[in-house]
């Protein structure tokens, strides 16, 4: 029994820098968002301000980065810095370097460089400076200062046409809608209850954009006008009230499955990790490594983690049934005591 399992153990652990205490748990300072391992030699943070987590991947689905001097002196450390190096370069640039021209600058083979950047990252640099850049037009869409046609330009595309071809797939909607917090688009939703607390079920014209759980209806109806603030919410109808009691049969009995479209937006690494979790069987349990493998970037387990966490569609994407490698369960959206409620429900019904 590890002898680091109460919050007392880990921070006299942490008091003392204790280097037994490594790979038992990490901490992390929410004044700076950064996590360390146990042992770090960075100016001692104050109680009040630590928080524990299990693993790194659980501090960074809670949005924590790791300490640049934990890793320092670790050959993960050192490809974690060129990584980093090679996302700055590619986020800089208007004009993004081609693999060669990014590899010239940073002092290494464009073979090697890509083989560790999809490692890292689960993206080629290429899919990544791409991903950037539609998310750089959402900001620019949303902070109202400028045209559409100059947000495009301002995010590195070098043509609307070329834009406009994938509009749908990176907004979720037309780009004057988004803009606009989703002015002109309707979403339909409805509040419900199920065995794990409140429900709300929400669709676009694409279909199931929002499965959320809690326990005020109140305050998940606020989380969905936060994300569209402008967009036309439109309480169901009797016939949107059968799709939600469709869902919450989804999630009661999950073996039954769910038979409708998902609007499914999000990086390109994170679309591959939901549908990664798609295929993952009722019943079943597989941990963040697994996934990464099963998307062919075994390195990226902190991606896979993050991935999760962005996971808006509870229980039709079973970000649920990822555990950590020992099979201990930790790290959800919704709560870790719904994934255990949802966990069990699945095995005592598989």
């Amino acid at each position: 029994m590890s002898a680091f399992t109460t919050d007392n153990q880990r921070w006299q652990a942490v008091e003392s820098r204790d280097p037994s205490a490594a790979g038992h748990f990490v901490y992390a300072v929410r004044t700076t968002g950064v996590y360390c391992h146990p042992g770090c030699k960075s100016r001692m943070a104050k109680r009040e301000n630590v928080a524990f987590f299990n693993d790194a991947v659980s501090a960074e689905a809670a949005g924590y980065r790791a300490c640049r001097r934990c890793m320092a002196k670790s050959g993960e450390g050192r490809r974690s810095d060129l990584i980093a190096r090679a996302c700055r370069l590619l986020e800089s640039n208007d004009n993004p370097p081609s693999l060669d021209q990014l590899g010239e600058q940073l002092a290494v083979s464009p073979f090697h460089l890509h083989r560790l950047f999809k490692a890292e990252t689960g993206l080629t640099p290429k899919a990544y400076a791409s991903a950037f850049r539609a998310r750089r037009l959402r900001e620019r869409l949303g902070d109202g200062q400028s045209s559409v046609t100059d947000a495009i330009y301002d995010a590195g595309y070098n043509s609307n046409s070329r834009f406009y071809e994938s509009a749908d797939q990176r907004l979720g909607m037309r780009p004057r809608e988004y803009r606009a917090g989703g002015a002109g688009a309707t979403i339909h939703f409805a509040l419900g209850q199920c065995f794990l607390g409140a429900i709300l079920v929400a669709q676009s014209e694409k279909g199931i954009c929002a499965i959320l759980l809690g326990d005020d209806p109140e305050v998940l109806l606020e989380q969905l006008q936060d994300q569209f603030p402008k967009a036309c919410l439109i309480g169901g109808d009797a016939g949107y009230e059968r799709l939600v009691a469709e869902v919450v049969g989804f999630v009661e009995a999950p073996a039954l499955g769910l038979d409708l479209p998902l609007d499914v937006q999000g990086t390109a690494f994170q679309e591959r990790v939901w549908q990664a979790l798609r295929e993952v069987p009722v019943g079943s349990r597989v941990s963040y490594t697994e996934i990464a493998e099963r998307i062919g970037a075994p390195k990226a387990v902190r991606a896979v983690a993050m991935a999760c966490a962005a996971n808006r569609i509870a229980v039709a994407i079973p970000c649920h049934r990822v555990v950590r490698r020992d099979g201990d369960v930790s790290g959800y959206r919704w709560g870790v005591e719904r994934k255990r409620q949802l966990l069990a429900r699945e095995t005592a019904l598989s």
